[in-house]
């Protein structure tokens, strides 16, 4: 007998804005005898409406989505739910995401290259609120000491800096991040200022090239 397999289901709400990856991966949960989807979203403003409404027992979120994207839907169910279980699944497999997923909420980290066993551990490990991140990760991680600052640039960003760093990463403006972050133009510039200045940048030019070399964009 399977003991991570008890008498209540773990319910999971998947978010994912790829048809494709949600069919296919409800269909692998739900025939896991202990695993059930109970609802699905394509982007993050609708899973914080969802979770409020069913409250799973783990959130699967995928980072990069439309909208205000994976990172901010962890923050804005973490402040409504401190106790919220999310394990982010996602096609990015830098150390310095997955750090930053797991300072701003989140539980576990799975990339998109992971097998199908791999998903169902992570499921059942973040269910019971212990941590899960992709096991190849690990090891390096450890090696790094959770990133010495000499070699990762970004980590003198805030968590909240680290998010707007990544939407001016993908090209997105003052005003644009301020309608999706429900924040005014004038906090995300003041943000933006603090950013270029720690970074040592001059133009959004030099901003994109160090996301690049981060692996947090692809060229």
């Amino acid at each position: 007998m399977n003991n991570n397999i008890s008498s209540k289901p773990i319910t999971v709400l998947l978010v994912d804005d790829h048809p494709v990856v949600q069919d296919g991966y409800r269909r692998l949960l739900d025939n896991t005898p202990d695993i059930r989807v109970i609802a699905e979203a394509g982007d993050g403003e609708s899973a914080c409406l969802i979770y409020a409404e069913c409250v799973p027992t783990v959130v699967i979120l995928d980072l990069s989505m439309p909208g205000i994207g994976g990172m901010e839907t962890i923050r804005r169910i973490k402040a409504r739910d401190a106790n919220a279980r999310i394990l982010v699944f996602t096609m990015h497999d830098t150390e310095t995401l997955i750090m930053r997923t797991l300072e701003a909420g989140a539980t576990g980290y799975l990339t998109k290259q992971g097998g199908i066993a791999q998903m169902v551990e992570a499921v059942r490990q973040v269910a019971q609120g212990k941590p899960f991140i992709d096991p190849k990760h690990v090891t390096n991680m450890a090696t790094r000491q959770l990133f010495d600052s000499v070699e990762d640039p970004l980590r003198v960003l805030s968590t909240r800096e680290f998010q707007l760093f990544q939407l001016f990463a993908e090209g997105r403006s003052v005003s644009e991040v301020a309608e999706t972050l429900s924040i005014s133009p004038k906090t995300v510039g003041v943000h933006h200022s603090h950013i270029m200045k720690k970074l040592g940048l001059e133009n959004p030019t030099q901003l994109v090239r160090l996301a690049i070399r981060s692996n947090l964009i692809d060229s």
